[in-house]
């Protein structure tokens, strides 16, 4: 069986992916699998380095602020469609799996116009742009949260969740280095997240002078300003200020409370892992999704809001105040774990495979 499989421009999309890859092979050892990418984006890195082979395509995003900047852009997607075509021709896929973004639009567009089967996994509470244009051409869509069908086609529908690092699951929860110390863990991503970095560095006297551990992931864009806060501040030795986690299992294990951006993948893991969250969605997205996504736990008392407006006043004392207070976070805790989908990439790749042979 051959697998064509698009996306990325973000973590949130490569992520998926590459773990939906990941499942086909070890459920089809001799699958072979083909990634179709959006030059200069980051798919063209990560994709190579977890061992499997892409193909740019020239196709960007629409300028939505300046239209008339658009033909260029019109132009680049004809290119794109055509490009596609023919990698379709030469590798003949049995299905084209499509998880959002630039090149998930031009390469299952291309797919589903040649007769080839396809599968969209939506990752966000509110359905990116792609796959909503794609939804009529779909075979299946795999989504992350209930109430999708006032996107997409309700028959068309699986509920699987999004697919986390394998590696997550596996390390037991343990307890803080001090064992009577409650752990915040602070995570903006890789690349960092402003306004929360800004709430800590204002709140750092406090945080200092607290009886909690604290866990502070900057980002790499943040870490030198968050870094020269944190020494201002004194050092204080129950504040860790670093610029990214390699060890993700053992900080979310460790971790009392977690405060996040609402990212679709981070969102996965917080319900995977049970961990009673404060959520700040990010304003600078397509269609405000974070803020989706994070209203699916907050509905279900699943998660605490923050707004990102509220996040310099608010953030940090919430947080101080709900670490301590046991029975709200044994509440989110409960609840969040309800949410919570196992496997979500080895579902994901058995509809795949099924709909491959259900062609065939």
């Amino acid at each position: 069986m051959r697998y064509l499989i698009s996306g990325g421009g973000t973590g949130g999309h490569i992520f998926p992916a590459i773990s939906i890859a990941n499942a086909l092979k070890e459920l089809d050892p001799e699958a072979e699998i083909l990634f179709v990418g959006a030059l200069g984006r980051m798919e063209m890195e990560r994709v190579p380095q977890a061992g499997y082979k892409i193909v740019g395509l020239p196709v960007r995003g629409f300028n939505r602020a300046q239209p008339w900047k658009n033909v260029s852009v019109l132009v680049d997607l004809v290119k794109s469609i055509r490009q596609v075509k023919r990698i379709i021709r030469d590798f003949r896929p049995d299905v084209g799996v499509g998880v959002g973004g630039y090149a998930s639009g031009a390469a299952m567009w291309a797919a589903a116009n040649m007769g080839i089967p396809i599968l969209l996994q939506e990752q966000n509470g509110f359905a990116g742009v792609t796959n909503k244009i794609l939804k009529n051409k779909a075979a299946k869509i795999c989504v992350a949260y209930p109430g999708m069908e006032r996107f997409f086609p309700a028959e068309k529908i699986i509920l699987t969740g999004n697919p986390v690092r394998q590696n997550l699951t596996k390390v037991e929860s343990r307890k803080s280095k001090v064992e009577s110390r409650k752990t915040l863990l602070i995570i903006g991503g890789s690349l960092g997240a402003r306004t929360i970095n800004e709430a800590v560095k204002a709140a750092l006297p406090e945080l200092a002078k607290s009886d909690i551990q604290v866990v502070w992931q900057t980002g790499k864009v943040y870490y030198e300003s968050c870094k020269a806060a944190w020494e201002a501040a004194g050092q204080p030795a129950n504040i860790e200020c670093l610029d990214f986690l390699s060890d993700m299992p053992e900080r979310y294990a460790q971790a009392d409370l977690v405060i996040s951006r609402a990212g679709a993948s981070s969102i996965s893991e917080i319900c995977l892992l049970g961990k009673p969250a404060i959520l700040v969605p990010s304003p600078n997205v397509a269609e405000d999704h974070q803020t989706h996504n994070a209203m699916a736990l907050v509905n279900r008392e699943a998660a605490v809001l923050v707004r990102d407006a509220e996040a310099a006043e608010k953030l940090i004392p919430t947080a101080m105040t709900l670490i301590e207070d046991n029975a709200k976070l044994e509440v989110l805790h409960k609840n969040v774990l309800k949410l919570a989908q196992a496997d979500s990439a080895t579902r994901i790749a058995k509809e795949v495979i099924a709909l491959g042979k259900k062609i065939d």
